[in-house]
């Protein structure tokens, strides 16, 4: 129970960071640790491949805040 209590709180801010990006960088941080939170949850659940995606997204989004990404 915990550990699906702790998956719907890092989700939850994850997709909260993602929705709030346009308004400034933190934001993109902000998702960049949420995806990592969410990995976290999805290897904590079994669900390792939702574990590796989250991880893959965590780091385009730590690139997209220190500026390495050209979008």
């Amino acid at each position: 129970m915990a550990v699906t209590i702790y998956g719907v709180c890092a989700v939850a801010f994850m997709m909260t960071m993602y929705a709030l990006e346009k308004r400034g960088n933190r934001y993109v941080l902000g998702f960049a640790v949420g995806c990592v939170l969410s990995s976290i949850y999805g290897f904590l659940s079994g669900a390792w491949p939702f574990g590796v995606v989250e991880l893959i997204w965590s780091t385009i989004a730590f690139r997209r805040y220190q500026g390495l990404d050209s979008d």
